[in-house]
């Protein structure tokens, strides 16, 4: 017998689920969104089996339900499926970057037959809707669950189980770990970097021709703060506490590095640099626990029709898998610097050989 999973919310998240879990044949999806032009494209490019207006019936018929809303909506979901009356157990999870909130609420539930397990599949895209789904989004990211209170085991397992066609690396962590931690990579750095970009506008008022030299470094520290700024909003107001202390800390910190400027601390200034630096260059470099290793090295190229795509034919024909690639410091009609990542050390060194002996300028990270 088929799993039924219900999908409240057919945006890029939940979409990219629907894309994922629909290509298990053991699998029926129920798509349910207010957007009736979403609901028709995910239904005629095969993306769910069934469509639904109504959320009640769509929720009675799961086996799972999967609310791919952001935080506050998710929450008004949870009052709605509370009062709902199920024949059959059903496992209810969501799709929060925020998950206290989600918790909290989930532990009032008194409906017996919801088993909750929160959810966080920590994978994303600069676009957003229905039309930007992709079922392999989810491919080697962390996807957190973090049970509910009276969660039974068994539950948490099932989700497990249905969410292997996502093909993601979950780890289990409790809202507060999971707060904590996305808020020092995730939530604070968006902030930090829209702070950047308004404090650069203001200089703009001075310097008109900062935006012209806004390249580089400054734009890939600020690439965030393009993110959707409603949704954003969602995030920092339902994780406000942690973010307040974070800007607490950040402040802190920024009075230390002035003190070491004013006072010409060129040793401390020296020393705090390169913890930051070793720090930074060991993110990734091995495996830890559930976070996958990756090896970088970096190619300058001409800025010219094909040449990324030359690199990275010349690396598939060596069967090198590039896990990541990222374009640095573009200069138009000059020359840009693509950064590649790969999965091994051994990866790395031969990419390095391979790609020198075709002229390439290269340096690798080590």
């Amino acid at each position: 017998m088929k799993t039924t999973v219900t999908i409240i919310g057919l945006g890029l998240i939940g979409g990219s689920l629907a894309r994922s879990l629909h290509e298990s044949e053991d699998n029926y999806i129920i798509g349910y969104d207010i957007n009736s032009k979403t609901l028709e494209f995910a239904l005629m490019n095969g993306i769910i089996d069934e469509s639904s207006t109504n959320v009640a019936q769509a929720a009675k018929k799961a086996d799972v339900i999967i609310l791919g809303t952001p935080i506050t909506e998710t929450l008004e979901f949870l009052t709605q499926l509370d009062e709902m009356t199920f024949e059959q157990d059903v496992i209810v999870t969501d799709v929060s970057s925020v998950k206290k909130p989600v918790i909290e609420k989930a532990n009032t539930l008194t409906n017996s037959h919801i088993q909750f397990v929160g959810g966080h599949p920590m994978a994303g895209s600069h676009k957003r809707g229905i039309k930007a789904a992709k079922g392999h989004l989810f491919e080697n990211a962390i996807y957190v669950l973090s049970p509910a209170e009276y969660c039974p085991p068994f539950a948490v397992e099932t989700l497990k189980s249905l969410l292997q066609a996502s093909k993601s690396r979950m780890i289990e962590l409790k809202a507060d770990e999971h707060d904590d931690m996305t808020g020092v990579i995730s939530h604070f750095p968006h902030l930090i970097a829209s702070a950047l970009v308004r404090q650069a506008k203001k200089w703009e008022e001075t310097y008109e021709f900062i935006p012209k030299l806004a390249a580089g470094g400054f734009r890939d520290v600020t690439r965030i703060a393009s993110g959707n700024p409603v949704l954003w909003q969602d995030i920092f107001y339902h994780n406000k506490q942690k973010m307040v202390r974070m800007i607490d800390d950040w402040m802190n910190e920024m009075t230390a590095l002035r003190t070491m400027l004013q006072n010409d601390g060129k040793s401390e200034l020296t020393a705090y640099l390169e913890q930051a630096k070793e720090f930074r260059d060991g993110l990734g470099t091995q495996e830890k626990g559930a976070f996958p290793a990756f090896y970088d090295l970096y190619v300058d190229i001409r800025d010219q029709a094909g040449a990324i795509a030359s690199v990275a034919n010349i690396l598939a024909e060596n069967e090198i898998s590039i896990t990541n690639i990222r374009i640095l410091e573009i200069r138009e009609g000059i020359t840009g610097v693509l950064r590649l990542s790969v999965s091994t050390k051994d990866e790395q060194q031969r990419s390095y050989q391979i790609l020198q002996q075709y002229g390439y300028d290269l340096m690798l990270e080590e």
